[in-house]
């Protein structure tokens, strides 16, 4: 290894190694120590379909920097990697393939030979992702990485649907579900993302079948009018008093439906009479089921029409739809059309219009399983960070409906249900029954569809850990202790896992919902293919260095709000590490001999408070504030908070402040100073690495290899910065006096430093300074006298004891407790202000001859407008007063030069 840091701060030349040390020697492996506290992450598992992007990054940044803060606190600490089987997404690139590159469809494979594919594709992509998380510099413990459809997890799905059987909260009906007629499943409500678009609605009359008064009826979907059964008016609309019980006709198709009387119509609302189709409306079925009424289903799976539309069958629902409306209309039906914004259901994956449709499905019972849910919120078993989220769960459990589980696909965990063939007997077990239970038959079949995707990721948080059985590791780190999520996926996953954890092991999967928001783009949008506008996290990897995107992602952020990608946050972070890179240089420089060898340092804990000079207590105890401060808004989750204090420490007060004043002691000829001066470098130095390793893993790291370390080989994983302790906080090395004296000292250098800014003056310019104290602080500034004079170029302090005591001809500054003065004679150049001021007198003159030309000109008086000549004569007035100004600082400024 080279004796010091590379002269330039790169990335690229160390992050691959330092990941792959970390790896190799077993550093993110988590143990079952009974001697020590278990902290748990499982991270959401990615789909196997997917790449990392910027929301990944941002979601697992996140966990990681709580991982490795925990592990540095001495916790056994896993973080838990996986990915998901993803069944609609994976099952739709599959077949996309199959297609492409071999001409057929899955259902001319057969099942068998599909899944083939299907698992041969998982292990071709389904790494890449996890291959890329380790890019970021992700801690997990890769050798527990699992799979949503691995054995174990298989073995876990199937023991709790059987579970959830037998209790009576599994069922199979006939019900109306979210069917996708692209993805050709149903999907549950979750899966559905609704959305307001512009969009019709047509009124319709409806003939009286007695040949009494029409009714007439608003629809947004008129293609569904074959399936109506009914019109429904609210009970207490006098209206249609007189209609209730009779029938009237659906217009051109002849068929005769009921009026009938239910609480769902709105009167306020369109007509107040609303058609019912069971079969395609959610509000309607539960109508339907109200009043028993038929289902008729018109629209086909694949969204074509069926033989109940007549001459509009095979035509797509959209066709059919234009096709029938005009018809209508030509027959006198159509009484009037209506612009409205009508919300529509889309699949969560490919965006088609979700088609309600009825369907025999298999269904989870939500009531019961909610409360137990509910109480966890409510009794704080379960916290949300921020806590605002818990009202969107609660408000989704409260609202809860039974969850659709059935898929209509190949890819994914077969529903455990067998078929008898001879006499229908359904049989749900988690292994193949030899013969049917009830006649003996062996001509048993397994149900074809496969579970929701989301029914197996909600057993994530403890399947992984080995459930259902008990196993060391279940034994250990469950229940975990938080989950990060994005506030989009609470409803998806969540919920599930809270309420399937409190069915099946009694306990919360977590402790604690950590929720952020979503990294959008510089206009704050969100990212999207279609957009465009997507940024790959790799490449700013490639560019910047993962620590610059860790850092700008998790200071960037507070706790369930979106954040803005910009790259100049991207380069401020990049140029922190680059501010880091070259201290740290100049320390371990500072530490070193020719030979690469260490100089001698003193030994802090042997040697008294007292031989530490005033800066060295300052530093230790700002390094010491800010660990409590850290170490507690890590606790909190703060973490943006957190990675700031680090950023404001490292940056102000060790580079920009200690590190100059040290410089000198450093430079100097006491031996035994330098030594002190040497050891308090390194102390402060390991302790902020240490705070700042969650945030930026790899600089870190790779700057600790080259400071001071146990007497071992290099390559002890016992040396790695990754396996050390967090800082404590110590009343000890609170050091109030010290910290008021430099704090002070500082302020003092800031406005001197502020003022030779304002005057143009050279850093390199010998002043004097007179400085006015309030009571009690003369003693504090004369305290930090010998830091003013050096960092601030300072000849002379002269302390004044009134205002009388201060020159007439000062520039000055406030500071809190005192006021700074610098006499213009030390920091005027009066010869180079002379000629600025010739210069700034001959341009003035010059605007107030022209301003007074113009309006002196008649011709412009007479025709501008009054507004243009009042604006000139006030730049007259404004041009006449500087002038004035010019004028007499020149006379002073004459008289200093002569």
């Amino acid at each position: 290894m080279e004796k010091n840091l590379a002269k330039t701060y790169d990335p690229k030349k160390f992050e691959d190694r330092i990941y792959e040390m970390w790896e190799k020697s077993g550093a993110f492996r988590a143990e079952c120590d009974p001697n020590k506290k278990p902290f748990t992450i499982v991270m959401p598992p990615p789909n196997i379909t997917g790449q990392l992007h910027m929301g990944h990054a941002l979601d697992q940044t996140l966990q990681d920097v709580l991982t490795r803060f925990k592990r540095l606190q001495g916790y056994s600490a896993l973080w838990l990697p996986g990915s998901d089987h993803a069944s609609i997404a994976t099952e739709v690139k599959v077949v996309n393939r199959i297609r492409e590159e071999e001409g057929l469809e899955k259902e001319e494979l057969g099942r068998e030979e599909f899944l083939k594919r299907a698992w041969a594709w998982k292990e071709e992509f389904g790494g890449k992702i996890t291959k890329q998380c380790r890019k970021l510099g992700d801690s997990c413990d890769w050798s527990r990485e699992r799979f949503t459809m691995d054995e174990g997890c298989n073995k876990a799905v199937k023991h709790f649907f059987v579970k959830l059987y037998e209790k009576g909260l599994i069922y199979r009906g006939n019900r109306l579900i979210n069917w996708c007629p692209q993805c050709g499943t149903s999907l549950s409500d979750a899966e559905v993302e609704h959305e307001d678009k512009n969009g019709m609605y047509w009124y319709f009359r409806y003939p009286a079948a007695d040949g009494g008064e029409d009714v007439v009826v608003a629809t947004s979907r008129p293609e569904t009018m074959f399936g109506d059964v009914a019109i429904a008016v609210h009970p207490s609309d006098k209206r249609y008093k007189d209609i209730v019980g009779k029938n009237v006709v659906l217009p051109i198709v002849g068929r005769e439906i009921p009026v009938i009387a239910d609480p769902y119509p709105d009167p306020e609302k369109g007509t107040g009479a609303v058609k019912i189709t069971p079969a395609h409306d959610p509000n309607d079925f539960e109508v339907g089921q109200r009043h028993d009424l038929e289902h008729i289903s018109c629209i086909n799976p694949d969204a074509t029409m069926n033989s109940y539309a007549g001459k509009y069958e095979g035509m797509d629902r959209y066709e059919c739809r234009k096709a029938w409306v005009k018809d209508l209309e030509e027959a006198g039906y159509l009484v009037k059309t209506e612009e409205k914004v009508i919300p529509v259901g889309g699949c969560y994956r490919c965006g088609t219009v979700v088609e309600p449709m009825l369907s025999d499905q298999w269904f989870v019972k939500m009531e019961e399983l909610a409360k137990p849910a509910i109480e966890a919120a409510r009794s704080g078993k379960l916290q949300h960070v921020p806590e605002r989220f818990e009202k969107t769960y609660l408000h989704w459990l409260e609202e809860i409906r039974d969850w659709c589980i059935s898929r209509q696909l190949w890819w994914g965990h077969r529903i455990p249900a067998y078929y008898c063939q001879e006499c229908g007997q359904i049989m749900v077990a988690e292994t193949e029954p030899d013969r049917c239970d009830k006649c003996g038959s062996t001509n048993i079949k397994q149900d074809e569809d496969v579970l929701d995707t989301w029914f197996s990721s909600a057993l994530w948080p403890f399947s992984t850990l080995g459930w259902p059985d008990e196993t060391e590791d279940f034994k250990y780190f469950y229940p975990t202790d938080v989950l990060v999520t994005g506030y989009d996926i609470i409803f998806f996953w969540v919920v599930r896992m809270v309420f399937s954890a409190l069915e099946t092991t009694g306990k919360v999967p977590f402790r604690h919902v950590y929720v952020h928001g979503l990294v959008r783009d510089a206009q704050g949008r969100k990212m999207s293919k279609s957009l465009g506008n997507g940024i790959d996290p790799l490449e700013i990897i490639d560019s910047f260095g993962a620590d610059a995107l860790r850092f700008m992602l998790t200071t960037g952020i507070t706790p369930g709000n979106d954040m803005r990608f910009k790259t100049d946050k991207l380069e401020s972070a990049r140029n922190f590490a680059n501010k880091l890179w070259n201290a740290s240089r100049f320390v371990i420089m500072n530490l070193q001999d020719n030979n690469g060898s260490f100089k001698k340092m003193a030994d802090l804990k042997n040697i008294g408070l007292s031989d530490l000079q005033d800066e060295d207590k300052w530093i230790i105890s700002r390094v010491n504030d800010a660990v409590k401060y850290i170490t507690e808004t890590m606790e909190k989750f703060d973490l943006a908070l957190a990675g700031q204090r680090a950023y404001d420490l490292i940056w102000n007060e060790f580079c920009d402040w200690y590190i100059e004043i040290v410089k000198g002691r450093l430079y100097g000829d006491d031996e035994g100073d330098k030594q002190i001066a040497r050891a308090v470098l390194v102390k402060v130095l390991k302790d902020m690495l240490r705070l700042l390793h969650p945030f930026m893993p790899y600089i870190t790291e790779e700057i600790w290899t080259y400071l001071p370390k146990k007497e071992t080989s290099e390559d002890n994983p016992d040396n790695f910065l990754i396996k050390e302790s967090w800082p404590v906080y110590s009343e000890t090395f609170t050091f109030s006096d010290e910290t008021e004296k430099l704090e002070m000292a500082m302020a003092v250098i800031k406005s001197i430093r502020n003022i030779r800014a304002e005057a143009d003056a050279a850093p390199s310019k010998k002043l004097r300074a007179v400085i006015l104290c309030a009571d009690g602080k003369e003693e504090v500034v004369k305290a930090g006298e010998r830091y003013i004079e050096k960092l601030a170029n300072i000849t002379e302090i002269i302390f004044a004891k009134s205002k009388a005591d201060v020159p007439e001809e000062v520039m000055s500054a406030v500071v809190a407790g005192a006021e700074v003065f610098i006499p213009l004679d030390d920091i005027m150049d009066y010869a180079a202000e002379l000629e600025r001021l010739k210069k700034e007198k001959k341009k003035l003159e010059s605007e107030v001859k022209r301003v007074v030309g113009k309006l002196s000109n008649e011709g412009f008086v007479n025709k501008a407008p009054e507004k243009v000549i009042n604006e000139e004569r006030e730049k007259k007035i404004k041009y006449e007063e500087m002038l004035a100004k010019v004028c007499d600082r020149l006379t002073v400024v004459e008289k200093k030069v002569k």
